[in-house]
């Protein structure tokens, strides 16, 4: 689940920033011109959901598009609730800087003084800063350890205490990872502090304030109207993400409608219900809001995994605002959404592509590993810009593995290490191939040239030693 960073932003500002024509959303051509888009992504079959487009919180275009629950045929409407992924990251940190505003909390408290059981580096370094800006040394804890465990017994204490045996990416402050881990320890300060349930605290302190009546807390999948989430395995098949158990948490997973991720996001910009100018100052991004807030640059608020994918950008010179909320696969949402905002300033959007792994994949069947390495940039147009793309070849050649398709798994990772030399899990999966493949010799200098760059990787060292004791 993803919020973007400031440089995706600044790349959004800068890449799409114009000024739009007058009264540009006034003009008819608008409806047609985002309906032609549209139809564009629908034909290759990547987006259905609902889309959103409002000056100073008035909807201009609102419709809704595909299906909702593709075995029982129910269509998207513009009552659908949708998996925000990681929007809900910025209700956490309201609520966090609000307690911070009140001085019930410091930014600079340790996580020790919350949260105890976590080592003595993480306990005494990382601060309630480190963790708003994903700077703590923690990444993401949905490791395969974690997705094993039943969704009944799947909770925020599970979470934490699967975190505390996790070991910290940098020592916290020297450097930054996207962390939903982070958030989650975030949530769970913000229960010690309050003694209240960090739901019943975005209840009260958000959703209740500004009646968002069709935003969800909790019991994801029980939730009425509710769009099941879907994406494309790299052959083309269509799965829906039921299977990704997770609840919801502090660093994402809420369900919502495009309406009322709209009354949040105006009111986080402009209004004082959730939060005074003094408590938004507190906000990192604060100082990157007033400086576009006469540009006409976006901003981007924006969420999603494996079949969900939403986001707001919100041209804060000209109050508009262009939602799209989607249940299918990353980028999907923000891409369409990019195009839209290329409509409103007069420019001509980007077209759309399939997903990278889809592209990837069907090039190599069709023209071989020398094409795909020739053609890679193009081919892989359509990945998330915050994802290594080292994922991309390494999900193809995992999928080949798992299908009997040694051979070529082994193309596709040896292209890996080619384009990725310096990413040590390229080597690891490479050297699992080669091992598959019975070719143990290369696939021990593999797994060393992966330990050689990152030492601490558990299943090179496994392999390791497990090879040299024969």
């Amino acid at each position: 689940m993803k919020q973007l960073f400031l440089l995706y932003l600044i790349l959004l500002v800068t890449g799409l920033q114009g000024q739009p024509k007058p009264n540009v959303l006034q003009d008819l051509a608008l409806e047609s011109k985002v309906d032609e888009l549209v139809a564009q992504y629908q034909a290759l079959d990547i987006f259905s959901g609902v889309v959103l487009i409002a000056e100073k919180g008035n909807p201009i275009y609102h419709k809704a598009f595909g299906l909702a629950d593709r075995e029982k045929g129910i269509e998207n409407t513009l009552s659908s609730r949708f998996d925000i992924g990681s929007m809900n990251k910025s209700m956490t940190k309201v609520l966090i800087l609000r307690l911070v505003n009140e001085s019930k909390l410091s930014l600079q408290d340790k996580l020790g003084k919350y949260l105890n059981g976590f080592p003595k580096e993480a306990a005494e370094n990382i601060t309630v800063e480190y963790l708003l800006n994903h700077q703590s040394g923690y990444g993401d804890y949905h490791t395969p350890e974690y997705w094993v465990i039943p969704m009944e017994k799947k909770s925020l204490q599970t979470a934490l205490e699967h975190i505390k045996k996790q070991p910290l990416m940098f020592p916290p402050g020297d450097g930054q990872e996207y962390s939903n881990a982070g958030y989650v320890l975030l949530g769970l300060i913000a229960e010690k502090v309050t003694g209240e349930t960090y739901y019943d605290l975005i209840e009260e302190q958000i959703i209740k304030p500004l009646q968002m009546n069709d935003t969800y807390l909790r019991g994801k999948y029980s939730v009425p109207n509710r769009s099941i989430g879907y994406y494309k395995t790299m052959r083309g098949e269509l799965l829906n993400n039921d299977d990704f158990q997770e609840i919801p948490t502090p660093a994402g997973g809420f369900y919502s409608t495009a309406t009322d991720m709209l009354k949040f996001y105006r009111e986080f910009h402009y209004g004082n219900l959730l939060w005074d100018e003094q408590t938004k100052s507190l906000d990192v991004m604060y100082p990157f809001y007033q400086e576009h807030s006469t540009t006409g640059g976006a901003m981007t608020h924006a969420g999603g995994f494996e079949g969900a994918n939403t986001v707001h950008y919100e041209i804060i010179r000209d109050q508009i605002s262009v939602v799209v909320f989607a249940n299918m696969d990353e980028v999907v949402a923000e891409n369409l959404g990019a195009g839209i905002l290329a409509i409103i300033r007069g420019q001509q959007p980007k077209q759309p592509a399939l997903p990278a792994e889809q592209s990837v994949y069907m090039a190599y069947e069709s023209n071989g590993i020398d094409y795909v390495k020739k053609n890679w940039k193009n081919l892989t147009i359509n990945f998330h810009p915050e994802d290594p793309r080292d994922m991309i070849l390494n999900a193809v050649g995992y999928e080949l593995l798992r299908g009997g398709q040694t051979h070529d798994a082994i193309e596709i990772f040896g292209l890996n290490i080619q384009l990725f030399p310096k990413v040590a899990n390229c080597w690891d999966s490479y050297g699992e191939a080669l091992l598959e493949n019975g070719r143990k010799k290369e696939a021990l200098k593999a797994y060393k040239k992966a330990l050689k760059i990152r030492p601490d990787l558990p299943s090179a060292k496994k392999a390791v030693d497990l090879l040299e004791g024969e």
